[in-house]
C-alpha cells in the first residue's frame, strides 16, 4: 500500500479546500498498482454532505466567529465539524477485497491499532460507526468508483467538544426545508482511554502509530510512498479554486428552501419571510409593527436576486436610508435578522 502525505514543499497542506481537491484528485486521477493511504488533517472545518442544505445544518455565526470554515464534499451523508486535533485516513483499494460495505472489515486494522495503545471495548457498531464503550469516535464512509472502493474514516482523538456542538447546532430560528437533516451522536475521545504510557503523545505521534499499523511496518520511514508531483499540484490548486473554496459550490448548491425570521428591536418587531433557490434570495416580505415613512417593497425589490451571504445583502442595501423604511435601525442589524444572526 503506498502512503500519500498532503505535504507541499516539506509543509503540512490544512486548508480544507485543498485537502479536499487533493483526496479527489488521487481518488479519480492516481492509478498506481497497489493500494492507497492519505491522511489527513485540516484547519476548523464543517464538512456538510453533498445533498445537505449549509444553511440548515449550521450555526454561522459561530463559525464566523471562531474562523470555521465550511467545506462541501463529493459525497453523501451528514455534516461533520473536524480539526487538527484529530486526524482522518482514506484509502483508496484495488479490487475484490470484500471491503466495500463492509464497515467492520473497514475498522478491523484501526481497532487492533487502537488495542495496542491500551484502548479497550472497541466495536464496529451501527451501519458505519466505530464506538468505545457504545460512544462514538469514529465514523467511516466509502464509495465504488472506477472500480476502485474509497474509503475513509477519522479518529477523533482530542474532539473539540463545545466546537462540535456549537458549530452543528443551528440557531433556533426555524428553517424548514427538503434538505436532510444530519443525525448526530454522541461521541468520545480517544486520548482517556490510551494506556498510562501514551496520554502524553501528540497527534502527530498518534498518526504515525496508525499509520505504521495500517500498512504493517515497523517505522514510517518504510513506508512505500508516492510524492505528489509539482503537475498534479496544478491540478489539485485548480480543483480547490474551481470547486471546494467556491462558495456557490458550498452554499449555493441547494436548491430550494423557506423559513421565516424575526426579532424585536426597540423600534419595533421586524419579521422577514424568504424563498431560497441555490442561495439566493428569489422572493420576500417584510412585516412587523415599525413605523417607516418610506415603502418597504423598495428594499424587498433590492433583495431579490441577492445572495444569502452577509456582504452581499450590505451592498444590495447601500444607498437606502433605512431608517426611513424601519427607524432607528441600521443595515447590518437587518442582514443579521435575515442570518438568523443573534443581535446582541
Amino acid at each position: 500500500m503506498y502512503l500519500v502525505m498532503p505535504e507541499r514543499n516539506g509543509e503540512w497542506v490544512y486548508d480544507p479546500s485543498v485537502s479536499m481537491a487533493l483526496q479527489v484528485y488521487v481518488k479519480d486521477h492516481l492509478f498506481l498498482d497497489d493500494d492507497v493511504l492519505f491522511p489527513y488533517m485540516m484547519d476548523p472545518v464543517v464538512q456538510i454532505g453533498k445533498f445537505q442544505n449549509a444553511y440548515e445544518e449550521v450555526n454561522q455565526p459561530y463559525m464566523d466567529e471562531h474562523n470555521i470554515q465550511m467545506l462541501r464534499r463529493d459525497t453523501g451523508g451528514g455534516a461533520v465539524y473536524l480539526d487538527d486535533r484529530n486526524m482522518s485516513f482514506c484509502f483508496l483499494f484495488n479490487g475484490d477485497n470484500n471491503i466495500y460495505n463492509n464497515y467492520g472489515k473497514l475498522y478491523e486494522p484501526a481497532i487492533k491499532a487502537l488495542e495496542k495503545l491500551g484502548v479497550e471495548n472497541l466495536a464496529q457498531r451501527g451501519r458505519n460507526d466505530l464506538t468505545i464503550d457504545g460512544k462514538k469516535i469514529s465514523g467511516a464512509a466509502m464509495t465504488l468508483e472506477n472500480g476502485r472502493i474509497y474509503a475513509g474514516y477519522s479518529l477523533l482523538l482530542d474532539p473539540n467538544y463545545e466546537a462540535m456542538v456549537a458549530a452543528l447546532n443551528p440557531n433556533q430560528k426555524k428553517i424548514q426545508s427538503h434538505g436532510i437533516k444530519s443525525v448526530r451522536s454522541r461521541v468520545d475521545a480517544i486520548r482517556p482511554h490510551l494506556s498510562s504510557e501514551y496520554q502524553s503523545m501528540t497527534v502527530w505521534e498518534f498518526t504515525d502509530h496508525m499509520i505504521c499499523e495500517l500498512l504493517d511496518i515497523d517505522h514510517i520511514d518504510q513506508a512505500k510512498r508516492y510524492v505528489l508531483t509539482e503537475d498534479d499540484w496544478d491540478h489539485i490548486d485548480r480543483l480547490a479554486a474551481e470547486k471546494y473554496s467556491n462558495w456557490d459550490w458550498t452554499y449555493g448548491r441547494f436548491q430550494h428552501f423557506e423559513y421565516e425570521v424575526s426579532e424585536r428591536f426597540p423600534i419595533g418587531t421586524i419579521s422577514f419571510g424568504l424563498s431560497v433557490d441555490h442561495a439566493r434570495i428569489t422572493d420576500i416580505q417584510i412585516t412587523g409593527d415599525f413605523f417607516g415613512k418610506k415603502d418597504v417593497g423598495e428594499i424587498e425589490e433590492a433583495l431579490v436576486g441577492v445572495r444569502l451571504r452577509k456582504d452581499d445583502l450590505l451592498q444590495a442595501l447601500e444607498g437606502f436610508h433605512i431608517t426611513d423604511y424601519f427607524g432607528d435601525i441600521t443595515p447590518e442589524a437587518l442582514v443579521n435578522v435575515i442570518l438568523s444572526i443573534p443581535v446582541k
